[in-house]
């Protein structure tokens, strides 16, 4: 009797270690992806509109993923935090859009640390004339250890959102350089 027991709890363990393991994955969250506190050139006195695009919807057991709309709030968050432009607009009205597009999404698929790397196209165009004034492929890592988090699709979530997060810092540290 006190066999089958001690069997019982072995498998009752090890279904609860496995279903803590792995789980289903959740998205970026876009709060976690705002870059604040940024040491920045200058703030430009003009309105931007963002719009992201190579981003994807997280769905069951891929892992976690960056929509565009989390990755746009992020960016639109960050830029007003941070004062980078005096206004972020919806649509066609800013100064200067801003379009950043997921290139690459490199994430692990198993380990006791995930580093994932993410590469965004940043393009700012002045929109009364269509000059670019700044183009660059922006590249970021982030690592999250079993110290982060114990269950894997929580490291793989905080890696994807610290990744998005440093790129946003590079990107608009970068963009608050330029002379507008």
């Amino acid at each position: 009797m006190s066999r089958l027991t001690g069997f019982r709890t072995l498998l009752i363990s090890a279904a609860v270690i496995v279903a803590t393991l792995t789980g289903c994955a959740s998205p970026a969250n876009r709060e976690a992806m705002v870059a604040t506190g940024l040491q920045l050139g200058q703030t430009h006195d003009a309105s931007v509109s963002v719009t992201t695009s190579g981003g994807a919807e997280t769905s069951g057991m891929e892992g976690s993923f960056i929509s565009d709309a989390d990755l746009k709030a992020a960016i639109e968050s960050a830029i007003a935090q941070n004062a980078v432009f005096k206004q972020v607009v919806q649509g066609d009205g800013g100064n200067y859009a801003l379009l950043v597009s997921v290139v690459t999404l490199d994430r692990p698929l198993f380990g006791t640390s995930f580093t994932v790397n993410l590469e965004a196209a940043w393009t700012l165009t002045k929109t009364d004339d269509r000059s670019i004034v700044y183009r660059k492929s922006l590249r970021s890592s982030h690592t999250a250890t079993m110290g982060d988090a114990f269950a894997a699709v929580t490291r793989l979530r905080l890696a994807v959102e610290g990744a998005a997060r440093k790129n946003i810092e590079q990107g608009l540290q970068e963009i608050s350089t330029l002379k507008l």
